[in-house]
C-alpha cells in the first residue's frame, strides 16, 4: 500500500519557484526546519499548483495560483486557507494550515502552506494492489458519499463558518456568475451554448434545498485514503471553491466527473477517476443513496446535474483559454477545447431527456 501513496515529481519548468525564497519564508514561520528544502510538484489538478516541500523527514505542502490571467475571484489562496482553518474544528478531514503569505514579493502571489497528509489518492484507474472486490468498491463508494453528507450536515449558522458565503440566493448567483464566466472564456471556434444557458436560467429552482457548507469540487482525486485501509478516508483536499450553498449543487458538481461503464465512448475518454469499475454506483444510485443518507428530496435533480456539467464545461474552457493565449504551455491542456465542446453536447442530451 505504501507504494500507492501519492507521489510528487520534478517541478515543471514553467511552474518553478525560488527555493531560497521558500526557505526564508518557512524558517521565519515554522520551527525546527533544518537545511535546504527539496521542492517537488504534485501532478494532479489543472487549476492551482501544489508543491511538496521536504526538509529531511518533514514534509509540507505549498499551494499557489498559476501564472497568467485569472478568472475573477478564482485562485484565492488566502480565502482557501481561511475556509480550511474555519472548517477544521468541525470536519477532521481538513489538513492543518501552517502558514499563509499575502506578500507577492515572496513568490509572485499569495500562497499557503499546510501539513502533508500521507495516503492513497485515486486517479483514473483503481490500483489492483488495493485488493478491492465489487463489494469493497461499493463500500468505498458509500464512504465517499457519507463524508459529503457529513460535510453538508455541519452546523454553519455561527461564525466563522457563517461568514464563508452569502447563503440564500446561491443558485441564482451561480447560474448568473458561471454564465458570465463562460462567455468571457470563449475562444475562436467555441460553441457558445446559449441554449444551455437559457435552459439553466429558466429551470433554476426558486429556493435552495438548504444552505450548508459545500466543497464544490468533491471528487475521488480530492480525497486521501488511509494507506493501511483503503476504505477509510483520512483527508479531503482542494477547498478553493468551498462556500455556503445548496447541497444538491455540490452533488451535481461531483456527478459531472462521474463517468460510468455504460457511458458513450467520448464521455468515457474524459474519465479521470475509477467510477466505472464493478461495484461503483451509477449516477442514479449515487443520487438515491445521497438522498437516503441526507434526508433531502432529489425529485428535481435534473437541473443540478445539468448545472454540474455546465460548470465543469466552464472550468475546462477557462483552462483552455489560458493555453490558447499562451499563458501556459502545459500540453495536457491542448485538448481541453474539444473537451469543453463534449461537455456542452452532454448538457444538451441531458436537457433533452429531462422532464423539467
Amino acid at each position: 500500500m505504501k507504494g500507492l501513496q501519492d507521489r510528487a515529481r520534478a517541478v515543471r519548468e514553467e511552474d518553478r519557484i525560488e527555493a531560497a525564497a521558500v526557505d526564508r519564508f518557512l524558517k521565519q514561520h515554522l520551527d525546527g526546519l533544518q537545511g535546504a528544502p527539496e521542492i517537488f510538484q504534485f501532478p494532479g489538478g489543472a487549476s492551482n499548483l501544489t508543491y511538496l516541500i521536504r526538509y529531511g523527514e518533514r514534509e509540507l505542502v505549498l499551494r499557489r495560483p498559476p501564472a497568467g490571467a485569472k478568472a475573477h475571484s478564482a485562485h484565492d489562496m488566502l480565502r482557501e486557507a481561511r475556509v480550511m482553518a474555519a472548517l477544521r474544528p468541525h470536519y477532521p478531514y481538513v489538513p492543518e494550515i501552517l502558514a499563509r503569505c499575502d506578500d507577492p514579493a515572496v513568490l509572485g502571489g499569495n500562497f499557503f502552506v499546510m501539513e502533508r497528509l500521507r495516503g492513497v489518492i485515486l486517479r483514473r484507474e483503481l490500483p489492483d494492489a488495493l485488493g478491492l472486490d465489487a463489494a469493497g468498491v461499493r463500500s468505498l463508494c458509500e464512504g465517499f458519499i457519507d463524508r459529503m453528507v457529513d460535510l453538508h450536515h455541519i452546523d454553519a449558522s455561527a461564525p466563522p463558518l457563517a461568514d464563508l458565503g452569502k447563503g440564500t440566493g446561491y443558485i441564482a448567483r451561480q447560474v448568473a456568475g458561471w454564465s458570465e464566466r463562460w462567455r468571457k472564456a470563449l475562444t475562436q471556434g467555441s460553441d457558445a451554448c446559449e441554449d444551455v444557458l437559457a435552459w439553466l436560467a429558466d429551470k433554476q429552482p426558486a429556493h435552495e434545498t438548504a444552505i450548508c457548507v459545500i466543497h464544490n469540487d468533491y471528487r475521488f482525486d480530492n480525497v486521501v485514503l488511509d494507506p493501511d485501509d483503503a476504505l477509510r478516508i483520512v483527508g479531503v483536499l482542494d477547498w478553493e471553491m468551498a462556500t455556503l450553498g445548496d447541497p444538491l449543487m455540490d452533488l451535481g458538481g461531483s456527478l459531472a466527473y462521474w463517468v460510468q461503464a455504460d457511458d458513450d465512448e467520448v464521455f468515457r475518454s474524459l474519465r479521470r477517476q475509477p467510477t466505472h469499475v464493478p461495484g461503483m454506483m451509477t449516477r442514479r444510485e449515487v443520487v438515491d443513496y445521497y438522498s437516503e443518507r441526507s434526508g433531502w428530496n432529489v425529485d428535481n435533480f435534473d437541473f443540478h446535474e445539468v448545472f454540474g456539467l455546465f460548470r465543469l464545461m466552464v472550468i475546462i474552457q477557462q483552462i483552455y483559454r489560458r493555453y490558447a493565449l499562451g499563458q501556459t504551455h502545459n500540453e495536457q491542456f491542448a485538448g481541453f477545447g474539444q473537451a469543453a465542446t463534449t461537455m456542452g453536447q452532454r448538457c444538451r442530451r441531458r436537457i433533452a431527456e429531462s422532464d423539467l
